[in-house]
This record gives C-alpha cells, sequence and structure tokens, in this order.
C-alpha cells in the first residue's frame, strides 16, 4: 500500500471505534467514518485522547473517509449494509475492503447467526463492489476488549479472502492488535463460517460474564510477517 490511512467506515460504533484506537496507537493514520460527521468527529476526539500524543485520528462522512485512503474496514451493522454499500460503490472501487460485519439476530434464547442471500456479509461486500478487494476479517474480537484492555490483545485475528497479497497486508494490520500477524483462514467464502462464529462468542460472554475471544494453537509465526 502506498498510504499508511486506514478508513473506519461505522468507526462511531463500538468495534469500529475500538479498532480505530488500536491501529492509531500502532501508529497508523485513522480517518473515521460516519454518517452523521458531528458524530465521526466526536470519536475521532475520544480515540486521540485514548491513544495519546501524536494519534493521527480525523474524522469525515463515510464517502469522503473512503475516497481518502486505500485500505477501508468496514465495522457497520449487517441491518442496512446492503443499501449503505450501495451507495458507497462508486468510492469503494479499487479500494482494499475489510468487511468486519457480522449478521447476527437475537432473541430470547441468545444470538444466532443470520441467513445471508450470498452466503455472507464479505461475499455480498463483494458482489455489490466487484472492482474492489475484499477480505474478512477481525470478527471476533470483543469490543469491550479493543477499547478498555491495556497491552496486546492474547487473542488471533483469523482472516479470508480470494487475494493472497491483500489478505496479507490484513494480517499485517492485525499486529497493532495482538501483535502478530493475523491468521489464514482460506478462501472468501470461509467468512460464512466465520461471520455466526461470533454469536458463539457472545453466549459465552453472557454464560460466564466475560469477554471471550479466539487463539489458535499450533500455528508458528514467521517473525518477518510482522
Amino acid at each position: 500500500m502506498t498510504s499508511n490511512k486506514i478508513a473506519v467506515v461505522g468507526g462511531t460504533g463500538p468495534q469500529g471505534k475500538g479498532l480505530a484506537y488500536r491501529f492509531a496507537a500502532a501508529g497508523r493514520h485513522v480517518v473515521i467514518g460516519s454518517r452523521s460527521i458531528e458524530r465521526a468527529e466526536e470519536a475521532a476526539a475520544e480515540v486521540r485522547r485514548r491513544a495519546g500524543d501524536g494519534a493521527r485520528v480525523s474524522a469525515a462522512d463515510n464517502a469522503s473517509a473512503a475516497a481518502d485512503c486505500p485500505i477501508v474496514l468496514l465495522a457497520v451493522p449487517y441491518k442496512g449494509h446492503r443499501e449503505l454499500v450501495s451507495g458507497l460503490a462508486p468510492v469503494f472501487a479499487g479500494k482494499l475492503l475489510v468487511s468486519c460485519v457480522n449478521p447476527l439476530g437475537f432473541d430470547k434464547a441468545g444470538a444466532y447467526g443470520l441467513d445471508v442471500e450470498e452466503g455472507s456479509a464479505a461475499e455480498q461486500l463483494r458482489d455489490l463492489v466487484p472492482d474492489a478487494t475484499v477480505v474478512a476479517a477481525f470478527h471476533h474480537l470483543s469490543a469491550v476488549t479493543l477499547w478498555e484492555h491495556e497491552g496486546l490483545v492474547q487473542e488471533d485475528v483469523l482472516v479470508c479472502g480470494d487475494d493472497r497479497t491483500a489478505k496479507d497486508e490484513v494480517a499485517r494490520l492485525a499486529v497493532a492488535i495482538t501483535g502478530r500477524p493475523g491468521i489464514d483462514g482460506g478462501v472468501l467464502r470461509v467468512a460464512r463460517q466465520l461471520e455466526p462464529l461470533t454469536a458463539v462468542l457472545i453466549n459465552v460472554n453472557k454464560r460466564y460474564k466475560t469477554h471471550s475471544g479466539l487463539a489458535v494453537n499450533g500455528v508458528v509465526h514467521d517473525p518477518r510477517a510482522a
């Protein structure tokens, strides 16, 4: 990538703000996007305070944030995902799009994965923006852990996508959060398993009053990849 900038569309929500904080604290220039520029500015100010002196965090509407950055993270609710992406498709073209979206439902029995016509939110994003490169990652990181935990998060980031170079780029982004590269989980269709797995963690959190995460045993990381 020729730029250090990362846009976080949905950066005013808990997960988006937590990811923005982690990347800003690691020295990346983060642009927080929102439908409301006022909300984006409030979130950017909060992230700057949390990330400390020298943190580069700016605010913009979603379209301007995406236009200004080669990497765009989508951390938005699944409800309205199709409409939002369709509206931003022209500015998303040519970008590396990182989908953190989890299509989930909730009822009295707990959280569960929703059926998605395209298979997953990430595949829906790919179909709506065929001129972009889509990678799915960061689904299972707790928003509370991202924002409140001091130091590196002791979890692994699972990454899937059809473009190996793009997957490697996103895997390196995980170093800002875990201190090690993300783990290649396969092609983009694997997002069909990654996204609803978040429901399992939510149910675990509710049962055990915790903020659970995933760690993959048996993977030896190449230190050069970090």
